[in-house]
């Protein structure tokens, strides 16, 4: 990975304006927040720039405006709980650039911090506009971005910032970027990957980056099922593309070619209907499944031997559930496994980075979301790491 700049880097940044990208795009609910880890994953930076003496303006973007100004989607319905989570009062600047933000710096003291409008109510966001950008870098004297989650867009203040202003990755960001590092980057060998969830399709380009740069490539999910019917299992009713049997058996011939085994489940979770604890629930060989009956989770067996799998490597990127976990009992295989995870990474063995907002609510379902080494938050950016584009907020932080 190419090096960054990160706040070490810093200077005295007295009275400096720091421009900060962050990911303040939170769920909200009757007017409020519902879910505030996104501010509370920016708020070192923020805290930081604050105590070091920066005027600190904060730029993020808030649901899809599409260029339009709409009341709703603005930034100042999340103020208050910025200020909650930082302890601080901030000010609200209803625009980007022009007079009105330079007068707000005016007013700001040094290491106060200000909240500017939703970014995409300007069109020359989405576009990178080198006139919208330069708008906004004329008010800064730094740029900060600690918004991995916005990285793999090429927008004004995820990436055209960066080419304007001495550009520094935040904490977050830094940590998210050391953490990818080890786990794809330059890692330990051997490599595991699990990857679980719904569609072959919308994870080929994963599959076939994985497979040339793990040891260890774990398909569950609705995604095994397909590569089960490519190797000539009988997959009953189970959701599985069965157009693209073909595509998974040349990943797992090239998988193969480059020395990466691929593990499928031999034993399996089914029933006749898709409900909480079914009366057709049985377990059995995958070649015993029966035409009406459709494949919900891994077997026993299946999972017990992935777990033996994961004693012997020292990094695991994990991106994907391998059952239905939302529905008992068939989040028993990935709560199994999560719980192995996070026992052989408390006890030093092993290098575990999991992202992606299935697997997010699975590790937390299994009570170790902090017992991983890093567990990112930032879907599309993640996947696109996964796949191993160049995202274009990262490579502007390292040029």
């Amino acid at each position: 990975m190419a090096a960054f700049k990160t706040l070490d880097d810093l200077g005295d940044v007295t009275g400096k304006v720091a421009l900060v990208r962050v990911d303040l795009n939170l769920p909200m609910n009757d007017g409020s927040a519902s879910d505030v880890t996104r501010v509370q994953a920016v708020m070192p930076t923020i805290l930081e720039l604050s105590e070091r003496g920066a005027k600190v303006l904060l730029l993020a973007h808030f649901g899809r405006p599409g260029g339009q100004r709409s009341s709703v989607l603005s930034t100042s319905m999340v103020v208050g709980d910025v200020e909650a989570v930082l302890g601080k009062e901030i000010m609200f600047i209803p625009e980007v650039m022009g007079p009105v933000v330079e007068q707000s710096i005016g007013i700001l003291r040094d290491g106060d911090i200000g909240l500017l409008d939703n970014t995409r109510f300007w069109p020359g966001e989405e576009a990178n506009d080198p006139d919208f950008t330069a708008g906004i870098a004329v008010n800064g004297d730094i740029f900060v971005n600690d918004a991995f989650s916005a990285a793999h867009r090429a927008h004004a203040t995820t990436e055209g910032l960066a080419r304007l202003l001495p550009a520094y990755a935040g904490r977050a960001m830094e940590a998210e970027l050391t953490a990818l590092d080890a786990a794809l980057g330059a890692p330990e060998a051997p490599v595991a990957a699990v990857v679980g969830g719904a569609k072959v399709s919308t994870k080929l380009a994963v599959l076939n980056n994985l497979g040339g740069r793990v040891e260890l490539l774990i398909i569950g999910g609705v995604r095994a099922k397909t590569f089960l019917a490519a190797r000539g299992v009988d997959v009953g009713t189970s959701l599985c593309e069965h157009d693209l049997t073909d595509t998974a058996s040349k990943i797992m011939d090239e998988a193969d070619h480059a020395g990466c085994t691929v593990h499928l489940p031999y034993d399996v979770v089914v029933a006749k209907e898709f409900a909480e604890n079914p009366e057709s629930l049985r377990t059995c060989n995958v070649h015993e499944v029966a035409e009406d009956e459709m494949i919900l989770d891994i077997g026993p067996q299946a999972t017990e031997a992935l777990a033996d799998v994961l004693k012997t490597c020292r990094t695991l990127v994990w991106n994907g559930p391998l059952g239905a976990f939302e529905t008992e009992p068939f989040d028993t295989a990935t709560m199994a496994l999560a719980r192995h995870v996070g026992a052989l990474t408390q006890e030093g063995s092993l290098i575990s980075v999991a992202g992606g907002g299935d697997t997010v609510a699975a590790l937390a379902q299994a009570g170790i979301t902090h017992d991983v080494t890093y567990l990112s938050t930032a879907g599309g950016a993640f996947l696109e790491w996964m796949e191993g584009k160049e995202l274009p907020g990262v490579a502007a932080l390292s040029s």
